[in-house]
């Protein structure tokens, strides 16, 4: 079993992140992981942290010598702002500077101050800070160079953006990924752009959606016998783990809703390649098993909680109104929440990979899959 957890404050020292379960062997390319935290600071309408942080990776344990070595992985991300909020997160001095007492309606701020009891906001927002998610990512790229050796790809890209989305498809994800809002759609891209500097001028946040794809997935990941197991289930567990992810689709969850089990359902052909669908309505997954098509999923994304202009609150000690509180922010996160998104489904990937073809070794691993990849080939022919 995979096993990734997360460590650190938003603006503390630093964010780590811990897997355990991962085999031996593998080689790691340490910049491909800092390119992948590089693409999550990356879009417009990111705010100035952004330009402050240079996040790189720092490997603590678990690789050596460019290869995994099958114990606990550490990996470790500085957070550059540190230096100047150093009194205040401060581990073993009190402060009450920059302290927060107005909570921040659609944030975590209120619930978990008084979930935890604490005396200061600024106790649950600096690890409910999407910050944390810096961590995610780091690993996310480990587990993308494990599912490379399996032709398994993973990418993503901005559907929507506000009211804005897209509608012709002119660039591939791979020429998105390179573009402002890592949009496909380079019309609907000026309009977003557009509506972005609009909403800042305002003071107020945007929200939208992005699609994140895997290809090459072999069939039967995940299973129907349990619901725990079902691949869907982890990774709509996963992908609402991301802040201010709202929602998670499937293939064309949303629309096949609202159409007939003939209009939905993909048909089942043969071929000199075996079995296969001509349309991917259900996402590739079925019954909780992946089906061999592409896996294909989106995730809806709320404006960020920080407005620049402030909503209405009430201070927690006086009970008196006022606004909400102010923490640097951006206006939008659509670009990189997709990031994130893929980070998290690479992980539940993996996990699904080490449960079904699992080994202490890549070898080990690779050699399971060859041959599970050959019974089936034997069965269908």
């Amino acid at each position: 079993m995979l096993n990734m957890i997360t460590a650190g404050e938003s603006h503390g020292k630093a964010n780590i992140v811990i897997i355990e379960g991962f085999p031996a062997g593998m080689e790691v390319d340490l910049s491909f992981l800092n390119r992948e935290l590089g693409r999550r600071q990356r879009g417009f309408g990111r705010g100035n942290r952004m330009k402050i942080e240079e996040d790189k990776i720092i490997i603590l344990s678990g690789i050596r010598g460019g290869k995994t070595i099958g114990s606990p992985i550490a990996i470790m991300v500085e957070n550059k702002d540190f230096k100047s909020w150093k009194n205040i997160m401060n581990p073993e001095i009190s402060s009450e500077e920059r302290s927060v007492l107005i909570p921040r309606p659609g944030h975590a701020d209120l619930s978990g101050y008084l979930k935890y009891g604490v005396d200061d906001i600024r106790d649950i927002l600096e690890r409910s800070s999407a910050r944390e998610t810096v961590s995610r990512v780091a690993a996310g790229g480990l587990f993308k160079i494990f599912l490379r050796r399996f032709g398994v790809k993973i990418y993503s890209h901005t559907i929507s953006i506000g009211n804005i989305k897209i509608e012709n498809r002119k660039l591939s994800p791979e020429e998105a990924d390179n573009t402002a809002l890592r949009c496909t759609d380079p019309v609907a891209e000026k309009k977003m752009i557009s509506l972005i500097e609009q909403t800042k001028e305002k003071g107020d946040t945007l929200g939208g959606v992005s699609e994140i794809v895997a290809e090459n997935i072999p069939v039967g990941l995940g299973s129907h016998t349990f619901f725990k197991r079902r691949l869907d289930a982890k990774i709509g567990e996963a992908l609402f783990s991301i802040p201010s992810v709202k929602g998670v689709e499937i293939g064309k969850a949303f629309e096949n809703s609202g159409s007939v089990g003939s209009h939905v359902h993909d048909e089942i052909f043969f071929g000199e390649k075996g079995f296969y669908r001509k349309t991917n309505r259900a996402g590739g997954i079925e019954g909780g098993i992946s089906n061999g098509e592409k896996i294909v999923v989106r995730i809806a994304i709320k404006p960020i909680p920080t407005l620049m202009k402030p909503l209405g609150s009430i201070n927690v000690k006086t009970k008196e109104e006022a606004k909400a509180h102010v923490e640097r922010s951006d206006t939008v996160i659509v670009p990189s929440a997709g990031v994130i998104g893929e980070a998290m489904l690479s992980y539940v990937l993996t996990d699904a990979f080490l449960e079904k073809f699992g080994g202490d070794n890549i070898s080990d691993i690779e050699k399971n899959f060859e041959n599970y990849i050959r019974r089936i080939k034997e069965n269908v022919f």
